[in-house]
């Protein structure tokens, strides 16, 4: 496995993640084909015995009455419907159907007919929704911005009533009381769980106003809202659709207000619910990092069991950061892979051993010889000056008797 800090670890991530979509699709559509394929078999029974009545009833081919229904169909992708309905392209109309369009929900009720409405629809909805993406994720740095003042100013009001925190103490120019908030940041939890309240708050207080507005039951409602605000937009349910309204204006207004809330909630939700996946992937990679870190270090070491590694062994109370760091990112990939090491790695790993070396020289050169131990007088290493006598003295320690 890749280490997190390297590129391969961004390849080994977005992988895993492909095969988590992947899976979580399959299972998806295993899921929605159980529970809707019985329903549209039934559906479609039933309508072949109404088209077979109907036939029979006023002496129809079915062939005649399938072509009368595609010309239907057409002309219901222009706007034409059964029931009344308010003209799709009046300025009301348009102005939300632009909304569907920036917003990225595109229901599919209104669409352009024309060629000019379709290339004008191209360049208008490449601004519009990067426009309403930057938006979104600008309200996402408020709302964040705004959780953190709260949770100072709470906790600067503890300390006021403890006395730790006079009073009078109040905040600076702007900048710094943005710098102040840095410290403030809340966690990723904390934030989408404020996000799924708001949703909720949301979606429940507009499925209460269209439920009796639309005439839909307050679950189509709320399946509505989560279509709507999460921009899927199938265009099934529809808000707004009918000709008259009572309190029109009023009604369309709440309409807007809901839907670019909801939007706003549940587009910031899916930014911090994909944070959240992302630590999920990161610590699935690291727990089979050290998996195949573990098995690769037990086959490594058995396999050179019996082969000196210069500085293997190491002092850890006298090492700064800087040198652990050197010695295990610049020298353990070269000495693991048997490649010779350079003096500048040397003299890193045997740190420790030069310092005794360069006070055992500074000993000798002042007149403070070492004392000799009786063993190293039998086996004659002895006398010598300067580096000379540091040697003698090593082999001394070493030797032994056979």
């Amino acid at each position: 496995m890749a280490c997190g800090r390297c590129p391969g670890a961004d390849t080994a991530r977005f992988a895993l993640l492909a095969l988590l979509i992947a899976l979580y699709m399959l299972c998806g559509a295993a899921v929605f084909s159980a529970l809707e394929l019985p329903a549209e078999r039934a559906a479609k029974e039933r309508w072949q015995r109404r088209l077979d009545e109907f036939c029979r009833r006023h002496n129809l081919s079915r062939a005649a009455l399938r072509r009368f229904l595609r010309e239907y169909e057409e002309a219901s992708l222009a706007g034409v419907r059964a029931d009344d309905l308010r003209p799709r392209w009046d300025f009301t109309g348009a102005f939300y159907f632009v909304g569907t369009v920036v917003s990225t929900i595109g229901f599919g009720m209104t669409t352009p007919a024309t060629v000019g409405g379709k290339i004008f629809l191209i360049f208008y909805g490449l601004i519009g929704c990067a426009g309403t993406i930057l938006f979104f994720n600008l309200f996402l740095e408020r709302l964040i911005t705004v959780i953190a003042y709260v949770m100072k100013s709470c906790h600067e009001r503890q300390l006021r009533r403890k006395g730790v925190l006079p009073h009078s103490s109040r905040r600076g120019s702007g900048t710094s009381e943005v710098d102040s908030l840095a410290g403030w940041k809340p966690s990723v939890y904390y934030v989408m769980l404020i996000l799924c309240v708001a949703s909720l708050i949301i979606s429940c207080c507009a499925s209460a106003m269209y439920t009796p507005i639309e005439g839909w039951s307050y679950f189509d409602s709320l399946y509505f809202c989560f279509v709507a605000f999460s921009t899927i937009g199938f265009g099934d349910l529809v808000s707004s659709q009918n000709m008259n309204y009572e309190s029109q204006g009023l009604y369309r207004f709440g309409n807007f207000v809901f839907i670019l809330m909801g939007v706003c909630c549940i587009y910031s939700l899916f930014n911090v619910i994909s944070i959240v996946i992302k630590q999920s992937i990161n610590w699935i990679l690291k727990k089979l990092e050290c998996r195949c870190c573990q098995r690769c270090q037990r086959k490594f070491f058995r396999s050179r069991r019996n082969v000196v590694m210069p500085g293997n062994v190491r002092s850890r109370r006298n090492i700064s950061i800087e040198t652990d760091v050197v010695n295990e990112s610049d020298t353990d990939g070269r000495r693991l892979s048997g490649e010779m090491i350079s003096m500048k790695d040397f003299l890193a790993s045997n740190k420790v051993s030069l310092a005794i070396m360069q006070k055992q020289l500074s000993e000798t050169a002042n007149g403070y010889p070492r004392q000799m131990s009786s063993s190293s007088k039998q086996n004659g290493f002895s006398g010598g000056v300067g580096a000379l006598a540091i040697m003698n003295n090593r082999l001394a320690e070493t030797s032994v008797d056979r």
